[in-house]
């Protein structure tokens, strides 16, 4: 996304917030824990870590930065909802990216960095009751066809 917008934009992930998590938050009951299967749960201590980066990004966007948030809405529509209030007032394009659960597990397997199986226990419920502006679908779309797609639904 980046490389095809024209202004700066900061681009910030859950993957980013869970890395900049203690090491004792990592596989613990409070904060978050990856089983063997996939499944991902998390604690009263994330959860608590989460709304305040929530609330962050937010506050970066109401002060001028350009942001593109990357999450996992594993809660489905609750997880927009929870955004939703957090991003009131401000102008998103909410975007969904969609594929299919076996090319996403080949993917997970590759990168190396996932529990084997999350991409197919998060495939769809990630998407459940979630409204989007723009779905694009990774399956046979190169990432920058998708890029391009979803910034031309930006408004600068």
């Amino acid at each position: 996304m980046q490389a095809v917008l024209p202004d700066p934009w900061l681009a910030l992930s859950v993957d980013t917030m869970v890395e900049a998590l203690p090491a004792s938050m990592r596989g613990s009951d409070a904060g978050i824990t990856f089983a063997p299967d996939g499944q991902v749960d998390v604690g009263p201590a994330f959860q608590a870590l989460d709304a305040a980066w929530t609330e962050g990004i937010a506050a970066m966007a109401r002060a001028g930065a350009r942001v593109i948030v990357d999450d996992v809405f594993l809660g489905g529509a609750a997880s927009q909802q929870r955004w939703q209030k957090a991003l009131a007032g401000l102008e998103v394009l909410w975007v969904g990216v969609k594929c299919d659960s076996a090319v996403a597990a080949g993917r997970e397997i590759a990168r190396g960095d996932r529990v084997e199986g999350m991409a197919v226990l998060q495939a769809d419920v990630v998407h459940e009751g979630v409204v989007y502006d723009l779905v694009v679908d990774t399956t046979h779309t190169e990432s920058l066809a998708c890029a391009r797609a979803i910034a031309a639904h930006v408004r600068y």
